[in-house]
């Protein structure tokens, strides 16, 4: 077994938080300005927003090993591999995807292990949190928006976590689709769909909620007529890792329970 990198730079916040969950914190040298968990990590150097890479920071950072996430990231990726370095860009879109992709990363890192231990725990608190909603009565009928203009729906695993936590997502057949502009929906579909629930989670930027409770013709959605639009930070909602369950999903889950308790005739499990 080769002694694995020594110096990564994370182009992405989960990637960062996966290394640093293996006990292998101190492998990151750089980091997106996204990264969030741990509060340690945030005093790493940055070396990129998202979509935005400074070249010149990861250069004098050193780096043997570059992480990456999405085909957004395709082309920064490239760049540096043609410069020599070496890199990994995953494009993870499930809550199983995500699963693997930190397995492989574990094992990249010689942290095997440590990281079917992660994935073991985290699929426990997913079926935990699955098991506490068999028993309602009655499942909310969700629908997540992940931008707001174009309305864009959730990515896969969001709908997974919705499903998780007791709810329904109004817009499953949007799953297959892995990039965002394939995800757009016209605001006419939701009002169609009546969703029970409004959850919104705009990627790096604060939602408006009033704008979303004042569109053309959404007063009558049960959503916005009842006063149940709500949003969740991006930064657990949209990261494919360990946060989307430790975070995201319990959120989702208190918001769900919260419409059944309300809702008469409920029954609990």
């Amino acid at each position: 077994m080769g002694s694995g990198p020594r110096r990564i730079v994370c182009l992405s916040a989960e990637t960062a938080d996966v290394l640093y969950r293996l006990g292998a914190g101190d492998l990151v040298v750089g980091v997106s300005g996204y990264t969030t968990t741990p509060r340690e990590a945030r005093q790493k150097p940055i070396v990129s927003a998202f979509t935005t890479i400074r070249f010149d920071r990861i250069e004098a950072l050193q780096p043997d090993f570059i992480l990456g996430f999405s085909d957004l990231q395709a082309e920064a990726l490239r760049v540096l591999g043609e410069r020599g370095y070496p890199v990994l860009l995953t494009n993870q879109r499930t809550l199983q995807e995500m699963f693997d992709t930190i397995v492989m990363i574990g094992r990249i890192v010689n942290r095997g292990p440590q990281a079917e231990a992660l994935v073991a725990g985290l699929q426990k608190d997913l079926d935990r949190v699955h098991d506490a909603s068999r028993g309602w009565a009655r499942r909310p009928r969700v629908y997540f928006e992940e931008w707001g203009g174009p309305l864009i729906t959730g990515i896969s695993w969001v709908g997974e976590l919705i499903e998780a936590a007791g709810g329904e997502d109004v817009f499953p057949e949007m799953r297959e689709f892995r990039t965002a502009p394939k995800r757009i929906v016209p605001p006419e579909a939701v009002v169609d769909r009546a969703p029970d629930i409004i959850i919104a989670s705009w990627c790096g930027r604060k939602v408006k909620l009033e704008a979303i409770r004042s569109r053309p013709a959404w007063q009558g959605i049960p959503a916005v007529r009842d006063g149940r639009v709500y949003e969740i930070k991006s930064a657990h909602c949209l990261q494919p890792g360990p946060i989307l369950i430790t975070e995201a999903l319990p959120r989702f889950h208190t918001i769900f329970r919260r419409f059944v308790e309300s809702s008469a005739g409920a029954v609990f499990g």
